[in-house]
């Protein structure tokens, strides 16, 4: 059985400075499972490399919804034909999904969303998923598509959307800015603990809004939730850690 530990599902260790560091930090503070996701060809590679370096680190492999738009189709074939065949070392499909803030051409971002989302239900993990500015389409793809494992990573939508992610039995990830992000404090707050995980979107989205940001920070995130649910941190770290167990598994 997993030992309780602070769970970050959502960070970029290859974008990040002294991974050795890094990980002795997250040691020190007992995180005992960083999920770190790929967004391109390159940063997939480098994931892996890290899982395969460093027991508590779990590799998400995707293609991020800007890059993605660079690629042709034969492309982005190829890369989820690797992801396919690198199946046995990964945790999830991520980070993938919409972003119609800083990217253009939405019908093709759905287009391609649609096929990570079909890559992650024919495997049978989570899909971990950014949706900025594109929450409802988001959503109204996953639902379509009846997608089961759903980790929305950052999730900065109306809170009736918020309500309808909870409803379909998805989780929302509480990143360590909650510390002053009445968004994110509302979804900690509002929905239950059983729809919730935690991360730091390392390097970014430190909770003091320092540069660089660590997995080791994630602990923020719970002690902000163990305030707002009025709970103890060892009650949040043992639901989080159930809610993770429940969704991803042994992975």
């Amino acid at each position: 059985m997993m030992k309780e530990c602070f769970i970050d599902v959502h960070c970029h260790l290859d974008m990040c400075e002294n991974i050795k560091k890094i990980i002795e930090n997250s040691r020190e503070n007992n995180v005992g499972i960083i999920i770190t996701q790929g967004v391109s060809f390159e940063s997939n590679r480098k994931v892996l490399e890290l899982a395969e370096k460093y027991p508590e680190v779990k590799a998400a492999l995707g293609i991020y919804p800007i890059d993605a738009l660079a690629l042709k189709d034969d492309e982005i074939n190829d890369e989820i034909d690797f992801i396919r065949k690198n199946k046995d070392k990964i945790a999830a499909i991520g980070e993938v999904g919409l972003d119609f803030k800083e990217g253009q051409d939405f019908q093709r971002q759905k287009e391609i969303f649609k096929k990570f989302v079909k890559l992650s239900i024919s495997l049978n993990i989570p899909i971990i998923v950014h949706s900025r500015k594109a929450e409802e389409e988001c959503i109204r793809i996953l639902e379509e598509l009846k997608a089961k494992k759903v980790v929305m990573h950052c999730f900065s939508g109306k809170f009736k959307l918020v309500e309808q992610i909870a409803e379909n039995e998805w989780f929302l990830s509480i990143p360590g800015n909650v510390k002053h992000s009445q968004q994110f404090q509302n979804i900690a707050e509002k929905i239950n603990i059983k729809n919730l995980l935690c991360e730091t979107d390392s390097p970014y989205l430190h909770p003091e809004k320092k540069w660089l940001n660590e997995p080791a920070n994630v602990i923020e995130s719970y002690k902000k939730i163990a305030e707002l649910k009025s709970l103890n941190l060892k009650e949040v770290k043992a639901k989080i850690c159930g809610n993770y167990l429940a969704l991803f598994g042994g992975k």
